[in-house]
């Protein structure tokens, strides 16, 4: 009986060791043929575009504080033709005034707002929606109130990407660093997901942008009749959009250092689950390859995770799977070190290699907890 059980035993750490290798080369296939996109990314200077005018857009719910701190970095840009447009969108703070004044010095600011209709609620969306529609320019480019461009190069450095096939442009959006654990773990989420959505695009395969940094043409937005598929969201005004029009023709990314955006990071993991929690509710209408692609790193990435840990503490095929766990271990640090060093992200290297694991953790519970809730998410 004893033999038995032990030839049963045996069998199945070898299967444990065939699936820890097979997710080992699954996911040695994304840093070697997705990820090393952008981190060997040559960044070369884009076709000279014509500088043609732009519509900054911004929706601002009860921002007064973060207007009266960032709107003048962008009202300040070192672009000649352009027009920002602020969404007020039902505030209740001091963020009417705090526009009236900007008005008064600023030339370039425009604004509209919407009334606030205690039986009728609504998400982003319709603010996006009227900003557009107040734009008097084809290109138009997208941040957060609570945003803040690193250079008066933003909007040039994003703009000079836009040729006749170009309809969108991603940028990187960063978050200020505080010396927080919460902090550290936005960063490096942000981070990652900017190294993929970077490198899909890279790979033609575009699948998302965020809207702290973002452009496209206002023609796209209403060939593709805005928002209509899916304006039942509160989320999805950045991602949902691009992943609905981005194609492998249409797409371009911008990562220059004077290109980024700063925002101001969640001081509470209550706040930043609210905030990741309105973003987890739009990846399932994801086109089904943007699903699978995604879905198999994260899944791949748990597994390999998992195999390692039964592997090492039940002592089987240590010999095997130490150097195996140490090359992936290695490149992971390799490419992380390029991206941290592209997109300005200091203090990230060594704190990566423990949210490779712990962040499918977080992320995992907050989906669960998502699923149970079953509930709308506002975006404020």
């Amino acid at each position: 009986m004893g033999d038995v059980i032990s030839g049963i035993l045996g069998h199945i750490n070898y299967i444990i060791l065939g699936i820890f290798f097979t997710t080992l080369v699954i996911q040695l296939f994304f840093y070697f043929f997705i990820y090393s996109r952008i981190v060997f990314y040559n960044k070369k200077t884009p076709p000279r575009a014509k500088k043609e005018p732009v519509s900054v857009i911004i929706c601002a719910k009860n921002e007064a504080e973060n207007l009266k701190k960032f709107l003048p970095s962008i009202l300040s840009q070192d672009y000649k033709d352009y027009e920002v447009i602020v969404v007020n969108d039902c505030s209740t703070d001091e963020t009417d005034e705090v526009i009236s004044q900007f008005l008064k010095k600023y030339k370039n600011l425009r604004t509209t707002s919407i009334p606030s209709d205690n039986k009728f609620s609504h998400g982003k969306k319709l603010a996006v929606t009227v900003g557009i529609k107040a734009a008097k320019n084809e290109i138009l480019v997208f941040t957060d109130a609570d945003c803040e461009p690193v250079s008066n190069k933003w909007l040039s450095r994003i703009q000079r990407n836009f040729t006749k096939k170009t309809d969108i442009v991603l940028g990187y959006g960063g978050y200020f660093p505080r010396p927080t654990f919460l902090n550290n773990y936005i960063r490096y989420d942000t981070l990652f997901i900017a190294m993929q959505y970077f490198s899909f695009a890279l790979a033609k395969i575009p699948y998302m942008g965020i809207g702290r940094n973002l452009a496209y043409r206002k023609s796209l937005f209403f060939q593709n009749k805005g928002f209509a598929n899916h304006y039942h969201l509160f989320s999805g005004d950045d991602d949902l959009f691009v992943n609905e029009t981005a194609n492998k023709h249409n797409t371009a990314i911008e990562v220059a250092a004077d290109s980024f955006t700063r925002s101001l990071p969640k001081e509470n993991w209550g706040e930043w689950f609210q905030q990741k929690a309105r973003h987890f509710t739009t990846g399932k209408y994801y086109k089904k390859n943007h699903k699978f692609l995604l879905g198999l790193e994260n899944i791949s990435r748990f597994i390999y995770y998992s195999c390692f840990l039964y592997l090492i503490l039940s002592l089987n095929f240590i010999l095997f799977v130490l150097p195996a766990f140490g090359f992936r271990l290695l490149v992971q640090l390799i490419f992380f070190k390029k991206v941290t060093k592209l997109l300005n992200e200091k203090y990230l290297l060594l704190t990566s290699l423990f949210f490779d694991f712990v962040g499918l953790l977080i992320n995992s519970i907050l989906y669960g907890s998502i699923r149970l809730r079953r509930r709308r998410i506002k975006w404020k």
